[in-house]
């Protein structure tokens, strides 16, 4: 096979993406940056730089939300500018994509039209299910597994995935992410300090002190506004203010989980207290939360060294493996998708 095979995992907050041809994966923060609303001014990293710091007349956006494509044309615009960056780029190529599981065909299909129709000049564009790909990036023989929990908690949603022999058992997309945790974080220091923090400083927080590990330091001098003044100053936020925010959107998250538990059925569940949770995703690099989501589920949890690259490795194997690649992809062209066309 000539033509070669792009494999891409659009996060919320980062998109990356697999070159089979150079064996090589980048990837960009999933954001844009338009000038008096019209001009496009930076995407990607570029546009990362400016969050929080640009002008009134520039305004930041991301154009994915929980998980999905939000904003159609920004998307759209910031791919195509982020294919020209990302140089051999060819024309007739293909183009693999994992899309979330939890969402509507509609939805599905905003992804395949978002390669399809991009300056990519896609030669076919094939969708694979996110929990599917995510478990054959962390190792998992799918086909041969009799139960496995995967976790996928990105910086906009969290996908809970039960996997049996090749297929999904359960699914659920969540709407947390690190985005949540990070606004639990400012509200939290809003409300205790009268201190409004940037969401960047928020994340910076969250990364530095994590769940409950022993910190080295009690408290971090950040910078921020006075609500009481007005005035832009430095204040130190105490490691305690930080978990208390990260409490509650966890124990949503974990109570989630708990839930699909009881709703695995019998003949799976054994298998899955067996080979116990997979966590990936971005915010997986929390400190300790593999150590909180197993003691307060009682299944072991396992990560990897890099779980946010954890999808696109999958996008890797199975681009690497062509019969795999036909047997877990589709084309929403098929005549099961004939009303999408």
């Amino acid at each position: 096979m000539f033509r070669n095979i792009y494999g891409m995992d659009l996060g919320t907050y980062e998109i990356k993406v697999f070159d089979k041809k150079r064996d090589y994966i980048w990837k960009e923060k999933n954001i844009i940056a338009r000038k008096d609303k019209e001009f496009l001014y930076a995407a990607g990293d570029e546009a990362w730089v400016m969050f929080e710091k640009a002008p009134e007349n520039i305004e930041i956006q991301f154009p994915m939300q929980g998980g999905a494509i939000a904003q159609f044309n920004d998307m759209q615009c910031l791919l195509e500018e982020l294919l020209k960056k990302e140089r051999p780029f060819s024309g007739g190529a293909e183009y693999l994509v994992a899309v979330p599981t939890d969402v509507t065909e509609v939805e599905k299909k905003a992804f395949y039209d978002l390669v399809y129709h991009s300056s990519a000049r896609a030669k076919t564009v094939r969708i694979a299910e996110r929990c599917i790909v995510d478990a054959i990036g962390f190792g998992v023989n799918v086909k041969r597994t009799d139960g496995i929990f995967m976790v996928n908690m990105g910086g906009g949603s969290t996908e809970l995935s039960v996997l049996s022999h090749g297929g999904m058992v359960l699914n659920r997309l969540l709407k947390m992410g690190g985005e949540q945790l990070d606004q639990a974080i400012q509200n939290q220091v809003r409300r205790n300090m009268d201190f409004l923090i940037g969401r960047r400083t928020a994340e910076m927080l969250r990364q530095d002190f994590g769940i409950f590990e022993d910190a080295t330091c009690t408290t971090i001098h950040v910078s921020g506004r006075n609500l009481r003044t007005g005035i832009p100053e430095h204040q130190d936020v105490p490691v305690g203010l930080v978990r208390a925010a990260l409490k509650d959107p966890l124990k949503e998250c974990i109570s989630e989980i708990r839930s699909m538990i009881e709703r695995i059925p019998p003949t799976v569940r054994d298998g899955v207290q067996k080979n116990g949770i997979c966590l990936t995703g971005g915010l997986a690099n929390l400190k300790e939360l593999s150590t909180y989501i197993q003691e307060s589920t009682g299944l072991e949890v396992r990560t990897i060294s890099r779980p946010e690259l954890c999808v696109v490795e999958g996008l890797r194997k199975i681009i690497q493996d062509r019969r795999v690649y036909k047997e877990l992809t589709c084309s929403l062209l098929n005549e099961e998708h004939r009303w999408l066309r």
